[in-house]
């Protein structure tokens, strides 16, 4: 069989490690044959892979709908595949093989809703991009996704057949060196590996540790994978932390093995509120971190039945401030 694979999208972060992995695991399929499109991912052809890499659909989104709708149904015609799988949230358009279309964007479901003048762009997505989202998992005939909820959430919104969603849980790849130890430094350090989108919510962390700052608690330390210059929304954060001389240390992007020692020698704060899956909650569950995280359906998914987690309401600074502060209280003790 003949399929073919579309990523475009794919450049950087997790995008980026779902097309490596689906790659690494047909490249030692030797029953079928398969042809990789690609942006600028430089992946390497092999006996049964072939790669087409098409960089230009990067210059705007002008460039991306001409390739979608003109593009690629010409290369399925072109190369006469059997099947399509699309990793890009929606399927290919104008064409009349079969597909796949794995989702793993959830903000189309997610159950906070963004207005448009709070973030234009997230309001794009939940409101126009999601119905063609909505559309390709209809349309498709199977669907692929990370986490149960996000199987329940088609079903329920769509209406569409459960028995064509397949729940595919993503790879963690993680070689555990050493679990948590509780001591009183890991127990006043507080950690959030994540990046600077809005519902990331780094906001409610600094709220608390004003809240922490006016009742005198200044024995802990936050650390924030962030530089500061994200974002206007970052910036700000950044500001207020400078302003205020709030125990938070923006340390930038950090690799893999930093984030896994960090998972030892601290507590993980995870109070995003929009996920599919929650990589960081998978990782420090691994390593035995104990988890303050937001109360959603993606975090109970993950860490239901796991001793150490502790729920709170995600835009309630008091719940997370009244976490943090008997935490770092309990440390002193130590």
């Amino acid at each position: 069989m003949k399929i073919m694979v579309f990523d475009v999208p794919a450049e950087s972060g997790g995008a980026l490690s779902v097309l490596k992995d689906f790659y690494n695991e047909y490249k030692v399929d030797e029953n079928n044959e398969y042809i990789f499109v690609v942006s600028k991912p430089e992946l390497e052809g092999t006996k049964n892979i072939k790669v087409l890499r098409y960089p230009w659909i990067k210059n705007s989104w002008l460039h991306r709908i001409y390739f979608d709708n003109f593009i690629a149904p010409k290369i399925i015609k072109t190369h006469d595949v059997d099947e399509v799988l699309s990793l890009q949230n929606v399927i290919i358009p104008h064409t009349k093989v079969k597909q796949k279309v794995y989702v793993h964007n959830s903000l189309p479901f997610a159950e906070y809703r963004f207005k448009f003048l709070e973030n234009k762009l997230l309001w794009v997505y939940q409101n126009i991009i999601s119905k063609s989202i909505f559309k390709s998992i209809k349309k498709a005939n199977k669907v692929i996704v990370q986490t149960k909820w996000m199987k329940r959430a088609c079903i329920e919104i769509l209406k569409v057949n459960g028995n064509k969603i397949e729940v595919m849980a993503p790879k963690v790849n993680v070689n555990v060196r050493q679990y948590y130890k509780q001591s009183k430094e890991s127990m006043s350090t507080f950690f959030y590996p994540a990046s600077g989108v809005e519902f990331k919510n780094h906001k409610v962390i600094v709220e608390a540790c004003m809240e922490l700052k006016k009742e005198g608690i200044k024995d802990y330390k936050v650390i924030f994978t962030l530089k500061g210059n994200e974002n206007r929304n970052i910036q700000d954060l950044y500001k207020r932390v400078k302003k205020f001389d709030l125990p938070i240390y923006f340390v930038g992007n950090i690799t893999r093995d930093k984030v896994f020692d960090h998972y030892s020698k601290s507590i993980l704060i995870f109070p995003s509120y929009i996920e599919t899956v929650g990589l960081p909650l998978i990782e420090a569950r691994m390593h035995g971190t104990p988890i303050l995280t937001s109360n959603c359906v993606f975090s109970h998914e993950i860490l239901d039945g796991y001793e150490y987690r502790y729920f709170f309401n995600p835009f309630d600074t008091n719940k997370l401030y009244n976490l943090i502060s008997s935490i770092v209280k309990d440390s002193n003790e130590i």
